[in-house]
């Protein structure tokens, strides 16, 4: 008993050295507080320091003048030791604590709290407080209503909890981002959800909002006060234009409400409560998505939202052989994540190799997609010279303009000098049109010099047996290929039947993307280049525009080719499978493995099914 006292004291005294001892960028001073609340509700704002010996300690004068306080602030410290591999470590925090009662409705932004540690002062962040009116039925209850408001197990109504879709934006452009939030909006307590079922969002490309932290907030809607919680929030891109309709959401809710309504004493009543299931459905939404407008310039691919771009290059002079790296950032906000590589046209001596993109800047809020992408061209010089590389564009259109917007960077110049192999690299001038002049290396030589010997032919080939047979080979090979070539033009006039026979070409180009992401580990988009492959090939194989591609359809084209069931829930499962991933990421890579193979066999299936 002696020993853990002796104990006791040490921990403490070291604690108190600890606290003292802290360094100004180790001092944390933290005020928090509900977002929101009611007139006529009490509630708590807490100080924490991490320290024992604060002194001088101030609330913020606008929460002493916005909302009546009612208790403290109360201090208590606390402290910990632990003990891990041996060696120990120990924490101590003050804590203060006001009850408040708000005064009146308003938006409220409150300075920091001020606390004086040894001779340094100290703030706290700055909190916002945002108070509501008062519930009806609170009134009721304070004037004296004659019965509880209290949700019961038959009284639990669609007015005292539902969700809802939010959508930021109803008319956007296709490629426009736009947030839709799924909130649950409750009077009951709730004790869990389940079985959540969102929406496909089938003509969109989605990109899911990380939601940390969350918790119950207080919110008037209707002038009624619920407790709301954020179930999703996404970021969707149109990928078509006209009336693209967002179907609903399913959440089941587990609410603990009393059982029955009569008068009960305080101890029954400890019991009279029991938990009820209930199924909550939000409304769905139809989006109007506007096509671009035209004159779109060259350089455009579909980006859409507001950028800017900054460009660099790692030398302007090397010797041949040497690599060269030219590096584009492109920051802003919008569907920044799907641009396409601007080009780079490179002089024709160079050996370009694939650019390396960099898209681990970028970040997806409730705001849409932000952030930077990095993109880096690397290519060698096989010879010496005086080079340019011409200016690189990126075009764009601008949703709060409403125009197409290009930015341009400045042309590199590069002097490169002779490698390593000295006389042996040549030097290529810097003509004014390159394309009239191709230096093919050692494919040029000199004029042979010495003596020459001339071979003389007096055999006269025109009208000769071989110059006969010749002539009638010619005329025999001209007509077989004109009667082939006539066949394959009639047969590629037929568009469809070449999108058909090309399906498979293209979707093999595809998933050869999506094996590059594989091994990459690049789980988002995997599932989105496996999900472009398949759309693209069906597109393809039935001759349908993928704008009018649904299940539906596909299912019956399927039946009408006469594929069995089997393979068409094998492309159908494929497609659920990718689309569920995009909001319900599956994290083991041999999943992506298996539906890789599965893709590749189930195409190699209605090749097999399907000839034409």
């Amino acid at each position: 008993m002696i020993m853990k006292k002796f104990v006791l004291f040490v921990f403490l005294i070291m604690s108190a050295i600890s606290g003292m001892q802290l360094k100004a960028d180790d001092v944390t001073f933290k005020a928090s507080a509900p977002p929101s609340v009611a007139m006529g509700s009490q509630f708590r704002v807490e100080f924490v320091v991490n320290v024992l010996n604060g002194t001088e300690f101030r609330l913020p004068p606008s929460l002493i003048e916005n909302f009546e306080k009612l208790t403290g602030p109360i201090p208590a410290t606390s402290s910990s030791m632990s003990f891990i591999n041996g060696k120990s470590s120990s924490s101590v925090s003050t804590t203060y604590t006001c009850i408040m009662m708000p005064k009146k409705e308003g938006t409220f932004e409150l300075e920091p709290a001020t606390i004086k540690i040894g001779n340094s002062e100290y703030k706290s962040n700055q909190l916002t407080i945002k108070v509501l009116p008062q519930d009806p039925a609170s009134q009721a209850q304070q004037g004296g209503g004659a019965q509880e408001h209290q949700a019961t197990a038959s009284n639990v109504s669609a007015e005292n909890i539902f969700i809802r879709m939010i959508v930021s934006d109803r008319s956007v452009y296709e490629q426009e981002g736009f947030l839709v939030t799924f909130k649950l909006y409750s009077i009951p307590n709730v004790v869990s959800i389940d079985n959540a079922k969102f929406p496909e969002f089938e003509g969109f490309l989605a990109q899911d909002v990380e939601l940390n932290d969350r918790q119950l907030v207080l919110e008037n809607y209707n002038g009624r006060n619920y407790q709301t919680l954020l179930l999703k929030q996404t970021v969707l891109y149109p990928q078509r234009s006209g009336k693209i309709e967002i179907g609903k959401g399913m959440v089941r809710a587990i609410l603990r409400v009393r059982s029955q309504s009569r008068s009960r004493s305080f101890f029954e009543s400890i019991f009279d409560y029991q938990d009820v299931a209930k199924e909550l459905f939000s409304q769905p939404v139809t989006i109007d998505v506007k096509p671009l407008p035209s004159g779109k310039p060259a350089s455009f691919s579909g980006a859409v939202g507001n950028y800017t771009m900054s460009s660099e290059i790692n030398k302007a002079e090397l010797k041949a052989n040497e690599a060269i790296t030219i590096k584009l950032a492109i920051k802003g906000i919008g569907n920044i994540k799907l641009l396409k590589n601007p080009e780079v046209k490179f002089p024709n001596d160079f050996e370009v190799y694939d650019p390396k993109v960099d898209n681990n800047n970028i970040h997806i809020s409730a705001a849409g997609a932000s952030g930077t992408k990095t993109i880096e061209y690397m290519a060698i010089p096989r010879y010496a010279g005086d080079f340019e590389i011409p200016d690189i564009n990126f075009s764009y259109f601008d949703t709060k303009a409403g125009t197409y917007k290009t930015l341009s960077t400045n042309p590199f110049k590069l002097h490169v000098e002779k490698g390593e192999e000295g006389l042996n690299a040549p030097v290529v001038s810097n003509f004014s049109n390159r394309e009239n002049v191709k230096f093919l290396g050692k494919d040029i030589h000199y004029i042979k010099v010495g003596n020459v010997r001339f071979v003389s032919n007096k055999e006269i080939f025109f009208g000769s047996f071989l110059y006969i047979m010749a002539y009638l080979m010619i005329t025999v090979l001209f007509i077989v290929f004109f009667i082939i070539y006539r066949k394959q033009v009639k047969e590629n006039s037929n568009i469809a039947l070449v999108r058909t026979k090309k399906a498979n070409k293209t979707a093999v180009k595809r998933l050869k993307q999506a094996e590059k992401l594989l091994k990459e580990n690049k789980e988002e988009a995997f599932y989105e280049e496996i999900l472009r492959a398949l759309w693209g090939y069906l597109s393809d194989k039935f001759n349908l525009p993928q704008s009018e591609l649904t299940k539906e359809n596909v299912a019956a084209e399927l039946t009408r080719y006469g594929v069995d069931e089997t393979l068409s829930g094998e492309f159908m499962e494929i497609i659920n499978t990718c689309e569920f991933a995009r909001y319900a990421p599956i994290r083991t890579s041999g999943a992506m493995d298996k539906l890789f193979a599965e893709t590749i066999d189930a195409i190699g299936k209605m090749e097999s099914t399907i000839k034409k």
